[in-house]
């Protein structure tokens, strides 16, 4: 089995953990807000579109599209042997809904913009890093 490499893993508190921790269940988790829908990331307190204050954690497809991405060449660091790609993605469910990750799985030079992607996860400690993939056509 191929060792992962190290990440530098984000500070879990209660306000994001639905979001660094869905992915052990499987599942690309976001705030949403019960007034007018929208999902909201990064996690606050106040939904961005309506300024609700009743937001719930939901799960989404994990489909997203490539937005934009760069292939690293620098060995920023150990284990991340370049090269790879760090990309935005945008969520399937919501226009403006975007993170920015890493694609797997696929070539640098086979990837576009607008390719369809999908999440996966990789599993750190407490952290489900969430990762993209293309699907399969």
């Amino acid at each position: 089995m191929t060792e992962k490499p190290t990440r530098i893993l984000p500070a879990v508190t209660p306000e994001n953990a639905h979001f660094w921790q869905g992915g052990a269940e499987g599942e690309l988790r976001f705030l949403r807000c019960r007034d007018c829908s929208s999902y909201v990331h990064p996690p606050a307190p106040v939904c961005g579109h309506c300024l609700g204050r009743e937001l719930a954690v939901a799960a989404v497809s994990g489909r997203a599209q490539v937005l934009t991405y760069t292939v690293n060449h620098q060995p920023w660091l150990p284990g991340f042997d370049p090269p790879y790609v760090i990309a935005i993605v945008e969520i399937e469910e919501q226009p403006g809904l975007r993170l920015t990750t890493n694609i797997v799985n696929c070539a640098p030079e086979a990837l576009r913009i607008g390719m369809p992607v999908r999440v996966l996860f990789e599993q750190h400690e407490d952290v489900a890093i969430p990762l993209f993939e293309p699907v399969e056509s």
